[in-house]
């Protein structure tokens, strides 16, 4: 069995990138379906604003529908989705960072969330309530650490402690060494780690 026929029997979309190659929207709409969740996620974990992940997945996906063609199936299509993902996201994070240099932030607007958008309320006295939302400040005092971080080291960490990839797989999709990858990542680790000291008062 040849390297490429191997790389296809061990990615389950080979046939579905197959039939959406030859003209089947159907199988291209399932590819859609399988990973836009997981792309999503990428794009908002780099870009820090749901309805701009939003719209990177979605052009991740019309990217890789136009280029469908030139995908020739050395890597699986999970990866290389990743890697317009990703690519997308670090430009949209560019652009997002020049406009709020340009504009002032007010503390009444909403917060936005995964969720949409959400006006502050009261504390609520429940129990429960108060742990999800300290669970959630927890996360988004993560998340705004993960923003301070360069989009390249950005995109590392996200990619292996958030999605679990290897270091090889990311070497691959941000076409650089594996050693860059373990660099970038134990910098993005120790950058996180020192922020999020400061934002605990330092119990960590």
């Amino acid at each position: 069995m040849s390297n490429l026929q191997t790389e296809q029997h061990a990615d389950a979309d080979a046939g579905l990138v197959v039939s959406a190659r030859q003209g089947d929207l159907s199988a291209f709409e399932a590819l859609v379906v399988k990973h836009q969740k997981r792309m999503l996620n990428i794009a908002f974990r780099i870009v820090g604003d749901y309805d701009d992940a939003c719209e990177v997945t979605q052009d991740a996906f019309v990217s890789a529908y136009r280029n469908l063609r030139g995908f020739r199936q050395e890597a699986k299509f999970s990866t290389w989705l990743t890697a317009i993902t990703v690519n997308l996201s670090k430009n949209r994070l560019k652009r997002l960072t020049i406009k709020q240099h340009r504009e002032p932030v007010s503390l009444d607007e909403p917060i936005r969330t995964a969720d949409g958008e959400v006006m502050p309320d009261p504390p609520s006295k429940e129990p429960s309530v108060l742990d999800r939302m300290e669970q959630q400040d927890v996360k988004k005092k993560v998340q705004d650490c993960i923003g301070e971080l360069e989009p390249d080291f950005r995109a590392v960490l996200v990619l292996r402690d958030l999605q679990d990839l290897s270091y090889e797989e990311i070497s691959e999709m941000l076409k650089v060494a594996a050693g860059t990858v373990k660099s970038r990542l134990f910098r993005a680790r120790e950058s996180v780690k020192e922020c999020l000291k400061k934002a605990m008062g330092g119990f960590l």
